[in-house]
């Protein structure tokens, strides 16, 4: 019996369940299937991971094998610190139920899962539905304060870098105004998204991973905005600088990442030889927020700060709205800006599953690419709607919807996580490929929807 169970052991080893994709899309992979679900999830999985890791840690998962000793099977338990599968050996229970594996652990598991023996206490439902209920809210509420914070950090980005002051960006030239934002957030996804995200989920919390990836960087770089001036730029025929805009803001944007992964890596390696030299090994922080009075706690702490946030900008809207200008679309946007997030965040699920049954392009991250896409289209038709009203009112509540929710909506900072991944990958065409098909799908839909209504109504605008 010891020498099956080491067998097992030495063979589950060989099969590690990895729920966070920035550690695997690290490695070396030989499958091709598993490789397409981990490059296509670099960026976000959306709410899978919660349902992933409520399903660890609700009971021991154990997969029976036909190896049985005389009275017991070899079963596997899934590790969640560890993130692998460890062998021991427990007896069978007559009442044992039998339930098929989740569909988030069966698309990267290679064990065979005919069946999984548990021990679920039917009474625990009700408990476990409000656990559920926190779980969801305590995300959904980080990722909202976040997001506001990441529209205010992207307008005083577009005011530091933009004509009033560094005068770098503009919107008559290729060096849009969220140029510096986009760049400034992949940065910083190289460090929070990839290097140290890891981290932040083992030590501190699985939520504020997500609220910093996916509400803040997700918030503070735009698609939809990039793709929306270099639509202003063609249509009012200057062809040749929108082209060139993509080109350059698509090179800023992978080597800002790139840069920022580099950074993050050398920053990580410092800080364990320091440790070293002082004999505290490597560098780390324990504050793990995993208990549900401490999630409850986080929860109601960031709802306040929400609501503090939604009361300021909305007294702010009521005071500058009748102006109109900058300042009256900068506090609408973050009222709707949270908006924007949470869809994203429930879009990117959608991302490592592929087309239809039989899961066709996994490689291609859905979820992000909808995002995307449909922020573009609904970010061109609004300017088309403001060019066709032409009101201050207009102007300022579509102004503030393009910049809120729409800019909250789409993201370059997942965007170029995604594409450095399948880069590194053993498919790079793949990037390239991901990259085209975003921007020419979404500049073709900008072209029909705004660029057709411009010409054909002779609309003037400022480009």
């Amino acid at each position: 019996m010891e020498r099956t169970t080491s067998s097992l052991g030495s063979s589950m080893r060989r099969y590690s369940l990895s729920i966070s994709s920035h550690e695997s899309h690290h490695h070396n992979i030989d499958n091709d299937a598993e490789c397409e679900s981990v490059v296509s999830e670099a960026g976000d999985i959306g709410d899978r991971a919660l349902r992933s890791r409520r399903f660890s840690e609700s009971n021991s998962i154990h997969l029976s094998f036909d190896n049985r000793s005389e009275n017991g099977v070899v079963d596997v338990v899934y590790n969640q610190e560890e993130q692998r599968l460890q062998p021991h050996t427990t007896f069978s229970h007559p009442n044992s139920s039998v339930r098929p594996l989740p569909q988030e652990l069966t698309s990267i598991s290679p064990l065979s899962t005919d069946a999984i023996v548990g021990s679920e206490d039917p009474n625990q439902e009700p408990h476990k539905g409000l656990l559920v209920l926190l779980d969801y809210a305590s995300c959904m509420v980080q990722l909202a304060v976040f997001g506001i914070l990441g529209v205010f950090t992207r307008y005083l980005l577009q005011k530091l870098f933009g004509p009033g002051n560094a005068a770098v960006t503009s919107n008559h030239t290729l060096l849009y105004l969220d140029l510096p934002s986009n760049m400034v957030g992949s940065f910083l996804m190289g460090w929070f998204g990839v290097v140290f995200k890891g981290d932040i989920i083992s030590n501190v919390s699985e939520h504020l991973a997500i609220a910093i990836t996916t509400g803040y960087l997700g918030s503070l770089t735009t698609f939809s905005g990039w793709n929306q001036k270099m639509l202003e730029l063609a249509v009012s025929g200057h062809w040749l600088f929108s082209a060139l805009g993509f080109l350059i803001g698509m090179f800023l944007v992978a080597y800002s990442i790139i840069f920022g992964i580099k950074t993050a890596k050398g920053f990580r390696w410092l800080l364990n030889r320091l440790n070293m030299s002082s004999g505290n090994g490597n560098f780390k922080i324990k504050s793990k927020l995993d208990s549900c009075s401490c999630q409850f706690k986080v929860m109601v702490f960031f709802l306040v700060i929400l609501v503090i946030l939604w009361g300021v900008s909305g007294a702010l809207v009521k005071a500058e709205f009748k102006h109109g200008g900058s300042a009256a679309q900068l506090w609408f946007a973050c009222l709707v800006s949270p908006i924007g997030v949470w869809i994203r965040w429930f879009l990117a699920r959608l991302n490592g599953r592929g087309l239809g049954k039989a899961g066709l392009f996994k490689w291609v991250p859905f979820g992000t690419l909808i995002a995307n896409v449909s922020a573009a289209s609904i970010m061109a038709a609004l300017a088309s709607l403001k060019e066709a009203v032409n009101t201050r009112d207009c102007d300022t509540v579509v102004a503030g919807i393009q910049f809120g929710l729409m800019g909250c909506l789409s993201t370059v900072s997942t965007f170029a996580s995604e594409f450095n991944a399948m880069s590194e990958s053993n498919q790079p065409w793949r990037a390239d490929a991901y990259a085209i098909i975003t921007i020419c799908v979404s500049f073709s839909l900008g072209i029909l929807i705004y660029g057709v209504p411009v010409w054909t109504r002779g609309f003037d605008i400022e480009a």
